[in-house]
């Protein structure tokens, strides 16, 4: 069977940066629901469509197309106090981008700790990067009614969220 529109596709996958550096690997198959549910890269998606169990693909995503440019404005200064006492860096913290306005929430990564202060980075940690993406396909499948209408893939058994 082919990818296309309202097909379950499960794959293997790399993501590298462009000096070969392994930054991101399936340790086991991993699957989606193709076209355009936002299970994977819209640019990825593209390449995929028409493949078939055991072809391969490969794609240079740009920022724009990967986790985006770098927003200065995403790094906030904190006070020390609104942290919980055993805070470092590396702790992630989801919380409201400042005058957003909207309810969306960013994941925050703690990147820096001093006894005054806590600073958070509102970036994915690949941002501004150009990435390598390869990937084989392993299998490709008819989506279920039941995925259709979710908008995403289910496990074996049916629905798990």
């Amino acid at each position: 069977m082919q990818i296309g529109k309202n097909s379950v596709v499960t794959i293997e996958y790399r993501l590298s940066d462009t000096d070969g550096n392994v930054l991101e690997q399936s340790e086991s198959a991993v699957s989606y629901l193709h076209g355009g549910y936002h299970g994977i890269f819209p640019q990825v998606e593209e390449a995929l469509q028409g493949k078939q169990a055991g072809d391969t693909c490969q794609v240079r995503l740009d920022p724009e197309n990967a986790f985006g440019s770098y927003d200065a404005a995403l790094v906030r200064v904190e006070p020390r106090d609104l942290f919980p006492a055993n805070v470092t860096v590396g702790m992630q913290f989801e919380g409201q981008a400042e005058d957003d306005g909207e309810d969306e929430f960013t994941l925050y990564t703690v990147t820096d700790v001093t006894p005054e202060k806590v600073v958070v980075d509102g970036n994915h940690p690949l941002a501004d990067k150009v990435l390598d993406f390869s990937c084989t396909v392993i299998e490709v499948r008819v989506a279920s009614s039941e995925e259709l209408t979710h908008g995403h893939v289910h496990g074996e058994g049916g629905h798990h969220h």
